[in-house]
């Protein structure tokens, strides 16, 4: 029998009055048991936040200790922390350990934006009735912050919520993903137990969405709402949490452009990865591409050839390159959407089976924009390619989607680069790089359907926190 994680609420660990087994999407073996929380969980959590806020606040230069200690200590324990999210995630594991490593950066960019958050002077005087008055803005935590977070990430993503909410003072009260709370766990007893964080600050609450995450979402004492996941979830969320504000990080289907004059074999060996990295499950995992005619037959067989060679299994393995979907409805329903394609006229150009459970790396050539591994996000080892014949009709094509997030275009001619930039409606657009690359500094988030706002540590910070005007009249 697997052992029981208990949850820190406020200064008391919790093992709930019933708990739930976290099993491998690879073997199905338990890995532990954790707490089913009830909504009187989720107040007692934000009850415990309100107070370490209110009667402990967190001078700046203390938030940057704990956040070093976090990433001194996270660098330490990075073999422990990956072993982790590849055994409850089904992360290959040398995937894992650059998870692991991304999340030292997340809580290192967030160690500086909790000593350089400043407010900025007004220039109050500038106007008549200001003559003689002093301005300011005084930065203030905005308040508790629920956050609630998906299983495809379960430590860096995580990090990108609790990170910047310590480095603006807030407290939080965290609902990680029920397939994967692990990591989201372990790093709270990190922050809690090894890097000085006060109880009352990080509080973890496991269990469904409909129960906890909606007591998160409509509990009249949260600020503010992060949350990354589906985009019916998180926009039926955003309709619900009245007043609070709502940072919304979604789906996407990421689309790249091939033009004949890039470097469509460098294109081929990184997709190769960016596609099928985690089995495809990334927001920003390449779905849709979209080659130039005159390469197509070229790069379809290069990338068919790289992606044959990938091996599938053990996530534990360190030669494994894909392995298990979060859940096995989640296999039969990737194999529904290629068989569908392939009724509908695409072509397996290699992959399309499910063997032993896991999904094969699946290329799909002659697919359409109708179909549903091109309309929808797949979120598994799935690629389609479709052929174009001049640059305005891929950016046409790429940007033939309700998604938003990222995308991408491989070309050494600048009018194109510069048109790709200025064309795609997308949060981010890469040029001559994959869209799935990010770094964890940068301004990351989506529009249209995937999403309202832009995480890194400097952006989530300022969302976090309130700029109170302050308004001096000399005596």
């Amino acid at each position: 029998m697997a052992d029981t994680r208990a949850v820190p609420i406020g200064e008391q660990r919790f093992s709930g009055k019933e708990q739930k087994a976290v099993t491998s999407p690879y073997d199905g073996k338990e890995l532990a048991r954790i707490p089913v929380c009830e909504p009187a969980d989720v107040d007692r959590a934000v009850a415990a936040a309100k107070d370490a806020l209110a009667n402990n606040p967190l001078a700046p230069w203390k938030r940057a200790e704990i956040l070093d200690t976090a990433a001194r200590l996270l660098k330490e324990r990075n073999e422990e922390f990956a072993r982790t999210i590849a055994a409850e995630a089904a992360k290959p594991i040398k995937t894992a350990r650059v998870e692991a490593q991304r999340a030292i950066s997340t809580f290192t960019f967030a160690a500086t934006e909790a000593r350089k958050l400043s407010g900025e002077m007004v220039p109050i005087d500038a106007s008549d009735v200001g003559d003689g008055k002093l301005a300011f803005t005084l930065p203030i935590p905005i308040g508790v912050v629920g956050a609630i977070s998906p299983f495809n990430f379960p430590l860096n993503l995580v990090a990108h919520k609790v990170a910047p909410a310590i480095a603006a003072g807030c407290p939080v009260v965290l609902k990680p993903a029920t397939q994967t709370p692990l990591s989201a766990i372990q790093l709270a007893e990190l922050l809690l137990n090894d890097c000085g964080l006060p109880a009352g600050y990080l509080n973890v609450v496991t269990g469904s969405g409909g129960t906890v995450g909606n007591a998160i979402v409509e509990h009249p004492d949260i600020a503010l709402i992060t949350f990354t996941g589906s985009g019916q979830v998180g926009w039926e969320l955003k309709a619900k949490a009245g007043r609070k504000k709502v940072g919304l990080e979604l789906g996407n289907n990421a689309p790249i452009i091939l033009e004949p004059d890039g470097d469509w074999d460098r294109a081929a060996r990184q997709i190769s990865v960016a596609g099928f990295s985690h089995a495809g499950q990334s927001c920003i995992s390449i779905q849709r591409i979209y080659v130039h005619e005159e390469i197509a037959d070229r790069f379809t067989d290069t990338l068919a050839k790289l992606v044959g060679d990938l091996v599938v299994g053990d996530p534990m393995e360190d030669n494994t390159d894909v392995s298990a979907l979060i859940t096995p409805d989640d296999s039969t329903r990737v194999k529904e959407w290629i068989d569908e394609a392939v009724a509908a006229g695409a072509e397996v150009v290699t992959g399309g089976d499910v063997v032993d459970g896991l999904v094969q790396p699946t290329v799909l050539r002659n697919v359409t924009s109708d179909m549903r591994v091109m309309r929808e996000e797949v979120f598994g080892p799935v690629v389609g390619i479709q052929s174009y014949r001049d640059v305005d009709e891929a950016l046409a094509l790429a940007n033939d989607t309700d998604y938003g997030l990222q995308a991408g275009i491989f070309t050494r001619n600048l009018d194109h680069a510069i048109a790709a930039a200025r064309t795609l409606e997308y949060g981010g657009v890469t040029v001559n790089e994959v869209p799935t690359w990010r770094a964890d500094q940068m301004p990351y988030g989506g529009v249209k359907a995937s999403g309202n706002t832009r995480e890194g540590p400097a952006y989530s910070v300022h969302e976090m926190t309130e700029f109170r005007l302050v308004v001096i009249q000399p005596s």
